[in-house]
């Protein structure tokens, strides 16, 4: 509270405290932070009953340990205190610790993120702030922002609405943007757009740290966003990276296609994930030994994962020389109703796209053996939908088949690592969302499960785009960092069941991934940083945070010995 300002209806009849501090200086002061209570500044979270919740809070920790997992609560801890010693320890062993700051943690810190909870590292923005995002902007503390992980929490991972919960999302993608991209953490800013939630559990959860009324849709909803972006960009630049994070499929595709071209932004979700599944993909070719457009692709699923990656195969496909209309006929989906297949009521334009003269089917299973695809993706994050007869008959249609379980977190993945190579007599050729322990096959042979993790992808592509100033993404950056990926799996990996290059050298293929997308940019003119450098790859490195501590040095001067006499 400022000092001056009027006592708000509910603080009557309690003492107040004045003070000279405002917005971002209240929240760090342990003197006056009320936990997760939001300023005037939006700094934090819409609460209400400060202290009563936050008694309600401190009883719960004696249980948090059996909800969320210490480590991150630990590491988070850690980010808090000491930032340059958090990603030291991150970056030291990727392979152990990234499990533990996002997928498959970070979906159990989102359930209980009221419980994980500690220091607000983000902004939440309300939809009862629209015409005040600037001002709330102008707040926080960083006047640089090169890089914004915006969500509104309506489909995290596959977990469904969970409101302000999902804020641990945007937090995770940016940790990684810095542990696996370099790019400077000062300068990535996480958002949360609270218009409410449909989750009826959180809005009976006293510890819930959103608004507590049923989303807010339509008109408004559009007006928030609307405001939001031009409020970024006027404040951080037209270069500012946008990063859209698990918008639900209803706002994901319009908003991807209604931004993309005004302003520097992608969405994760369609665009990321298909990227990563893409680049398995051509890995995977290297064993098959044929051509994508060889291939007969079967989603599970028809959302932003799975339409992103279609067309993203689509893309490549095209670009092997095969025509837009042949790719397509190569992809087919199943949603929730069964085959996507022409005549059938309500498609969507982007399913729509892809519906083929078919009869209906539902029975996944029957849409296997009727189909016999060569490529099974799993993304509609239902539990066990790779069952044993439908791996069975995958290795009965093809000598090596291709199954990717993408959906996050673990439990629900279409199936597992082991049953995967279990049920096509080791011959399947394996990716996941999240990642599995290795497997050994009878014949003695061990098998290292490939994880078609985005963080392959996101963090090089951030650190490209930032470093030449691209302005807006196109899908081509997409299909150029798949192509980066693939060609970092070597054969070695590939002879270990990898079909991504091992986690601790992301740092190296994100650089080559910034590196390739600059050098593009250059290449097509659409690069605003200018004069272009002589060595993008040495300027590119030198734009990479460092995780060694700063010396910091006193601004010391003496003045002249006479200026210092005292005269009298």
């Amino acid at each position: 509270m400022q000092a001056g300002k009027a006592a708000a209806s509910g603080d009557v009849g309690r003492p107040l405290q004045f003070t000279m501090k405002k917005g971002y200086e209240v929240l760090r002061d342990p003197h006056l932070n009320k936990s997760g209570v939001e300023d005037e500044f939006g700094l934090t979270l819409e609460c209400s009953s400060f202290m009563k919740k936050d008694v309600v809070h401190s009883q719960q920790h004696c249980f948090l340990a059996g909800l969320v997992d210490m480590r991150y609560i630990l590491l988070m801890s850690l980010q808090d205190r000491n930032e340059k010693l958090f990603y030291k320890v991150l970056t030291s062993d990727i392979e152990r610790f990234m499990p533990i700051v996002y997928t498959p943690t970070v979906g159990l810190a989102c359930q209980h993120y009221g419980l994980a909870f500690r220091r607000p590292r983000g902004l939440f923005i309300t939809i009862h702030d629209r015409g005040h995002i600037a001002t709330m902007l102008q707040s926080w503390p960083e006047s640089v922002i090169k890089a914004i992980v915006v969500t509104d929490g309506e489909r995290i991972l596959g977990l469904g609405d969970l409101g302000c919960y999902g804020m641990g999302i945007p937090v995770g993608k940016l940790a990684l943007y810095t542990a696996c991209g370099g790019v400077k953490p000062h300068q990535c800013l996480p958002v949360m757009l609270d218009v409410g939630t449909d989750n009826e559990t959180l809005l009976k959860d006293p510890l819930y740290i959103g608004l507590r009324h049923k989303r807010i849709r339509g008109q408004a909803y559009d007006d928030l966003l609307d405001e939001f972006m031009e409020a970024v960009t006027s404040r951080y630049g037209m270069n500012c990276l946008i990063q859209f994070e698990d918008f639900a499929n209803a706002n994901a595709f319009r908003l991807l296609h209604k931004y993309r071209n005004k302003y520097c932004t992608f969405n994760d979700d369609i665009q990321g994930t298909a990227s990563v599944a893409v680049a398995g993909l051509l890995a995977a070719l290297r064993i098959t030994k044929n051509r994508l457009s060889d291939h007969t692709v079967l989603f599970q699923g028809a959302g932003e994962a799975a339409l992103g990656i279609a067309n993203l195969i689509v893309m490549a496909m095209q670009k092997e020389g095969v025509s837009k209309e042949e790719a397509i006929k190569r992809i087919w989906m199943v949603d929730s109703k069964g085959l996507i297949v022409k005549g059938r009521a309500s498609l969507t334009p982007e399913k729509e796209h892809f519906a083929h003269e078919h009869c209906e089917m539902k029975n996944l299973e029957d849409i296997v053996k009727d189909i016999k695809p060569t490529v099974l993706i799993g993304v509609a994050a239902i539990g066990g939908a790779f069952t044993q007869q439908i791996l069975q008959d995958m290795a009965t249609f093809n000598k090596r088949p291709i199954i990717f379980a993408l959906s996050n977190p673990t439990s629900k993945a279409e199936c597992t690592a082991e049953q995967c190579y279990k049920y096509t007599e080791g011959r399947g050729i394996f990716a996941s969302g999240s990642p599995f322990d290795p497997v050994t096959l009878p014949s003695g042979q061990t098998l290292y499960p490939g994880q078609g993790n985005n963080s392959y992808v996101f963090p090089g592509v951030a650190l490209g785009v930032i470093s030449c100033g691209l302005k807006h993404i196109g899908d081509d950056v997409f299909l150029t960092t798949a192509e980066v990926i693939a060609q970092e799996v070597s054969e070695e990996n590939l002879q270990e069941g990898r079909l991504y290059p091992p986690l601790v050298t992301i740092q190296q293929v994100s650089l080559k991934i910034a590196v390739r997308i600059a050098k593009e940019a250059y290449r097509n003119n659409t690069a605003s940083t200018y004069p272009q450098p002589e060595d993008l790859e040495a300027f590119i490195r030198s734009q990479v945070y460092s995780t060694d501590y700063n010396c910091f040095v006193a601004d010391t001067y003496t003045w002249p010995e006479e200026a210092m006499k005292v005269k009298l």
